[in-house]
């Protein structure tokens, strides 16, 4: 019996050897990676359950965070999106810092970006609410460095000290470095746990000092009512702030802003409250359209101008505002008439 089907097996690749190896060719071909990623569509996702506050009040509405599809880029999904509309082109070095990042160092950064999102989230929305809170540690990492300054920090490098002084802010840092008249610094990290000392060199660009790297700080809070935020570990990046302060100040008032509404947006928050521009924001919007969302919270500018153009050509249903910052946010949803 093994034998028979061994033969069979044997005479058909003797037979059809030529065609079987222009399909081994033709496949790693079409599967061999590129660098760009392919974007494929958009959705929604309600970000209740993302988020959790003792003895918060609840919602007949909800908040939606929107997010774009990707897949990796290979040369076969990168020639179909010449061909499908609405699938568009990524190119991963327009998120590179230097050459020698890999797409672990940009989802690193890109994870970062969340959690600093999340603070400015939950510090806002506590403070909008009237509710306590209090800044219980402050981090600071080096998120990336740029291929025009020489310097051996890493991407992960927790910043613990510069010649000997402690700060709690990228603003205290940036000051630091730019008063000092020293032409280097000692900074102080924290690498694989362990604790060492770089010498940094201090570069002139324009009216600024810099040491060549990108860093972010991320804190941790005690607040009352406890709060607890919990992305996905697919998910990252900043686009969530927005929607991610307007829910935890909806949980933590007693008026609902949602109005029984299926809400969807995104944006960046910043510390003083102002909305970021974001990409993506086509798919974005399309995606909060197929799901029924009532309304899109758009940043204002290029974001802004975009949806409405889009909203025109493809005669979408959704109710588009655009938003400034978070307070305006409220006071235009506090508008709505159920």
């Amino acid at each position: 019996m093994f034998k028979k089907v061994y033969d069979k097996i044997k005479n058909f690749i003797i037979e059809e050897y030529k065609y079987i190896l222009l399909y081994l060719v033709l496949f790693i071909v079409f599967s061999w990676p590129v660098n760009y990623n392919i974007i494929t569509g958009g959705g929604i996702s309600n970000i209740d359950s993302r988020i959790t506050i003792n003895n918060k009040y609840k919602s007949k509405g909800s908040f939606n965070i929107t997010y774009v599809n990707e897949l990796k880029g290979n040369v076969f999904n990168y020639l179909l999106s010449y061909i499908i509309p609405d699938w568009d082109r990524e190119n991963m070095n327009d998120y590179k810092y230097n050459n020698e990042e890999n797409y672990y160092d940009i989802l690193y950064r890109s994870k970062l970006e969340l959690d600093y999102a999340n603070d400015n989230a939950i510090k806002t929305a506590y403070t909008l609410a009237n509710k306590e809170y209090k800044v219980i540690s402050k981090k600071i990492y080096v998120t990336g460095t740029f291929k025009e300054y020489k310097t051996k920090l890493k991407s992960g490098d927790q910043i613990l000290e510069i010649d000997n002084n402690k700060f709690n802010t990228l603003k205290q840092v940036r000051k630091y470095i730019n008063s000092t008249n020293n032409k280097y610094v000692n900074i102080k990290i924290k690498r694989n746990k362990k604790e060492k000392i770089i010498k940094s060199k201090i570069y002139k660009y324009k009216y600024n000092k810099l040491i060549g790297i990108a860093i972010q700080e991320v804190s941790k809070y005690k607040t009352n009512p406890k709060v607890k935020i919990k992305f996905k570990d697919s998910e990252s990046g900043p686009s969530a702030g927005l929607i991610t302060t307007l829910e935890i100040y909806n949980e933590l008032t007693k008026k609902d802003i949602t109005h029984s509404l299926k809400i969807a947006g995104t944006g960046t928050i910043e510390s003083d409250g102002k909305v970021g521009e974001i990409g993506g924001i086509k798919y974005k919007l399309l995606g909060a359209e197929k799901a029924k969302a009532d309304i899109f919270l758009a940043p204002s500018g290029k974001n802004y101008k975009t949806c409405i153009k889009l909203k025109k050509k493809r005669k979408l249903k959704i109710k588009i505002i655009e938003v400034k910052n978070i307070k305006q946010a409220i006071r235009e949803l506090n508008k709505i008439k159920p």
